[in-house]
């Protein structure tokens, strides 16, 4: 395991702004799936080659539907993140994992791009952007640090979608990192 000064971890607004318009050229209409994370439980992430998407499961797997407490919405199935703004952000591929997303695609997310109800072909799965914003938490703040989550999340940037999107299942499917992921 490889140690690090939260300062070397954290990027500055500076920092973000400098590198964010090169973080903003992903491809609109098709990309793909560069990472799988599977949560098994709030501090484990398991990154997989392969993974099935279920509409009532979400990931197999995945702790999404069994959060002790919770039912289970399935507006928040599975999250997105866009992988040239995460590895922005964490600054090591190592630490991408961390963010929590379960799919880290090369995909322009922003609302202009992929507005509610817009459809994504992953493999046979097919994945439909719910309309529940994807804020960001206390541990994203902590792992990516807490001007990174203000930078990401302020009002004029939120509907680049930084933080991610939610999507739920629609059709079933086994998801591959390499896969195109791409509009419908």
């Amino acid at each position: 395991m490889m140690t690090y000064l939260v300062s070397e971890l954290h990027l500055t607004k500076e920092e973000l702004d400098a590198a964010l318009p090169a973080a903003l050229t992903s491809p609109a209409d098709r990309g793909t799936v560069d990472l799988l994370v599977v949560r098994r439980d709030t501090d484990h992430r398991e990154v997989r080659q392969e993974v099935y998407a279920h509409p009532d499961l979400g990931l197999e797997g995945d702790r999404w539907r069994d959060r002790a407490g919770r039912k289970p919405d399935p507006r928040s199935q599975l999250t997105l993140m866009n992988t040239r703004v995460l590895r922005l952000l964490a600054r090591t591929e190592d630490r991408m994992p961390l963010a929590g997303d379960q799919l880290v695609v090369d995909l322009d997310l922003s609302a202009a791009n992929l507005p509610v109800g817009q459809r994504l072909r992953v493999g046979d799965a097919v994945l439909e952007v719910t309309d529940l914003p994807h804020r960001g938490c206390a541990k994203f703040a902590q792992r990516f640090g807490k001007p990174a989550l203000k930078y990401i999340s302020h009002p004029e940037r939120r509907d680049q979608h930084l933080r991610g999107l939610y999507v739920r299942v629609v059709e079933p499917g086994l998801l591959r990192a390499g896969m195109p992921i791409e509009k419908v």
